[in-house]
């Protein structure tokens, strides 16, 4: 089975609306999908029944953000009820979170004569179809800068306002790793921690990190984003087996023009891992919340 359990849509910072995204992913043979927009489940609706109708096999997902000892974490949610609204209210508060950010990343542009940055990144996702509720992320800060002529590029853009340590990085105070589990679980999903190696951790640290994980309520973790090197995936592979964790895997797609993050074409999954699609609350979780039998 093609799986692919990790892509954006204009919902959070991507570029295709929920809709095209799942006709590009079913172009690219994906046989199981699941949209994980960052802290929103707005494009879950339209992207379930464009994937229904495409033939895919749908699971509800999303990227939560959360914290661990002071490091911002991703944690992808699959199989939850979408409807739950405990579950809706910790991700509307988290988005919240992710307004306030937007808001001071466009102050501290302007207090460097860089004003209008917010009306400008609202801009550029409206540019891609988004909904106006939807908090802008840095890329889109990023993509209006090159357009009011501020930078040449996008990396330039985070090279010097918007990149790690840059005037624009502002931190938000994202849950702790339990609280952002907890809610999750409650929902009837399983938790998944995204793309482990892009933490710069050491490996006794990544191994601190899955511990706490785990007793957090973890169930997973995504052995391949992307076209990752194939030595990571496989050091990846053995954490998981060794931790009892199933595996995951998922594109990490925003934007078509990136080949890393191409829709279905992720680097091998290890064949001794136990893939997240296997394990039976998420076969029961599929069955209950989608329309019509569960692909094998």
């Amino acid at each position: 089975m093609l799986a692919d359990l990790h892509m954006h849509s204009t919902a959070s910072d991507g570029v295709l609306d929920p809709v095209e995204l799942m006709h590009r992913a079913a172009a690219a043979g994906v046989e199981l999908i699941a949209l994980t927009d960052h802290d929103s489940l707005d494009g879950q609706a339209a992207a379930r029944q464009a994937a229904e109708q495409l033939g895919m096999s749908w699971l509800s997902g999303v990227e939560l953000s959360a914290l661990w000892q002071g490091q911002t974490l991703h944690v992808l949610g699959y199989g939850f009820d979408p409807d739950d609204e405990s579950f809706n209210a910790h991700v509307q508060g988290v988005q919240a979170g992710r307004w306030k950010r937007a808001e001071e990343i466009a102050d501290r542009l302007a207090s460097k004569r860089i004003p209008g940055a917010l009306e400008g990144a609202l801009a550029v996702q409206r540019t891609h179809g988004a909904e106006l509720h939807s908090p802008p992320a840095r890329p889109h800060f990023a993509d209006w800068m090159v357009l009011a002529g501020h930078v040449r590029d996008r990396a330039e853009a985070f090279q010097k306002w918007l990149g790690a340590g840059k005037l624009g990085d502002v931190k938000q105070h994202w849950p702790a790793l339990p609280e952002a589990v907890a809610p999750l679980r409650a929902a009837g999903g399983i938790a998944v921690l995204a793309h482990p190696w892009q933490y710069g951790l050491t490996r006794s640290k990544l191994r601190r990190l899955l511990r706490d994980f785990a007793a957090a309520g973890g169930r997973g973790i995504e052995v391949v984003n992307g076209q990752q090197p194939l030595d990571q995936v496989a050091y990846l592979g053995k954490l998981c087996n060794e931790f009892g964790f199933l595996a995951s895997c998922g594109s990490d797609f925003h934007h078509p023009d990136s080949p890393w993050m191409a829709l279905g074409r992720m680097a091998g999954m290890p064949p001794d891992c136990t893939p997240l699609w296997e394990d039976r609350q998420l076969s029961l979780e599929q069955a209950r919340f989608t329309t019509g039998p569960a692909r094998e």
